[in-house]
């Protein structure tokens, strides 16, 4: 199965980061995702109920960011591939992870992962 449910630019205002003062404000993360999903049955039946809702998913991954307070983008991505294949039967997740303006010089940071088989 090569079907997919794409989530792209998902910002999520949340604390991350290793210095003292990174641990003290807000900062943006967007979040790319690419999920495995057999989107045959949504398809063919027209029902919400059979797809992967991406608006669910969305919520559960900003809750997550926000409330994890993770140090690491590395973590991060790690815990956010974890919930999708745990809480939403997600099999495979390609996921990016972007840390925009945390090196002046650079557009964006971050960290790209694939977990799981399609």
């Amino acid at each position: 199965m090569t079907d997919s449910v794409l989530i792209e630019g998902l910002a999520v205002e949340a604390i991350i980061g290793v210095y003292d003062w990174e641990r003290e404000v807000s900062q943006r993360l967007l979040v790319d995702l690419e999920m495995a999903w057999d989107n045959r049955a949504p398809a063919a039946s027209d029902d919400v109920s059979d797809a992967l809702n991406y608006a669910l998913v969305s919520e559960r991954v900003s809750d997550y960011l926000v409330e994890a307070r993770p140090q690491l983008l590395e973590t991060a991505a790690e815990g956010i591939a974890g919930l999708l294949q745990s809480e939403f039967n997600v099999r495979w997740v390609k996921l990016t992870l972007r840390k925009p303006g945390a090196v002046p010089a650079a557009a964006a940071v971050g960290v790209r992962i694939e977990r799981g088989s399609r």
